[in-house]
């Protein structure tokens, strides 16, 4: 079962991204950022340099127990808190993106933050600063039904973090509640790890582009171009987030550039993948 296209021009600004990128016979290039590291306006500078580079900009709501994510984003996302990172932050950063590039937008948050904010609230904003929607890594099952009504109403997309080694029924049942793209882990583990790609991803990626039909982006332990191109020969969309964190800490004293840089480096090489000349006609976007 596929989900309907949401009702809105900023969801279809994922969706349009998507298409774009593999009409350019390549895959997109997402790049993630806690919005407010190391200082909300260092931020703001780095994900304006990034969307130059970067088809979607995956926007971080900072949060106190970030349980699946590694050292590098926790100590991010505890910076941005100290730096005094407020909710609407997150929506000011997204208009503000939203006027100045053709990048799409997405949150990326813990169901905490979301839930404390309001549900309905926070999508109604998210939506009317411009984003495409919203990754939620650990939405319980007992506030989906809440945040999906929110999401739907708000005209957003829900992604869903895909496990590992889900079963066909799991991966059918994801589908069923996802829009515009799945996303599936590169590697096991928390984020951040710089270890080898996970053997089981490729079957992953296609699994889940038979199962859902929807486009697959991969992320989680993508720490080189050399890694980013090697995804992308398979995956639609290519996320990097951890990387982008520890090249802008190692330049403290000129972060946004650094994040201005290890975007092109990815970019790069994301368009260098080896891609198959038949690429699979299966992936249904805007669903």
């Amino acid at each position: 079962m596929i989900t309907s296209t949401p009702p809105s021009w900023s969801a279809a600004r994922l969706d349009y991204a998507l298409a774009t990128s593999r009409a350019q016979g390549r895959a997109a290039l997402g790049l993630y950022l806690p919005v407010g590291y190391p200082t909300l306006a260092t931020s703001r500078d780095a994900l304006r340099l990034m969307a130059s580079r970067a088809d979607v900009l995956l926007l971080g709501v900072p949060h106190t127990k970030p349980v699946l994510d590694g050292p590098v984003i926790q100590q991010a996302a505890a910076q941005a808190l100290e730096a005094g990172f407020q909710m609407s932050d997150l929506f000011a950063a997204a208009s503000e993106l939203t006027a100045t590039c053709t990048a799409a937008l997405l949150a990326m948050s813990y169901w905490s933050p979301i839930e404390q904010y309001g549900a309905k609230a926070f999508a109604q904003e998210l939506a009317a600063a411009g984003a495409s929607g919203a990754l939620i890594p650990d939405l319980p099952d007992t506030a989906a039904e809440t945040w999906h009504d929110a999401a739907e109403k708000a005209g957003l997309h829900t992604i869903n973090l895909v496990p590992p080694h889900a079963s066909a029924a799991t991966l059918a049942a994801i589908g069923a509640s996802t829009s515009g793209m799945v996303y599936a882990p590169a590697t096991p583990g928390f984020t951040g790890a710089r270890r080898p790609l996970s053997p089981h991803l490729p079957r992953l990626v296609r699994r889940l582009r038979e199962t859902t039909r929807l486009p697959v982006a991969a992320g989680i332990g993508i720490s080189t171009p050399d890694q980013a191109a090697q995804v992308s020969g398979y995956a639609d969309a290519v996320i990097i987030g951890s990387a982008v964190i520890r090249r802008m800490h190692a330049q403290a004293d000129s972060p946004a550039a650094a994040a201005a840089a290890v975007a092109r480096d990815f970019a790069e090489g994301v368009r260098r993948a080896n891609r198959p000349a038949a690429w699979p006609q299966t992936t249904n976007y805007g669903s």
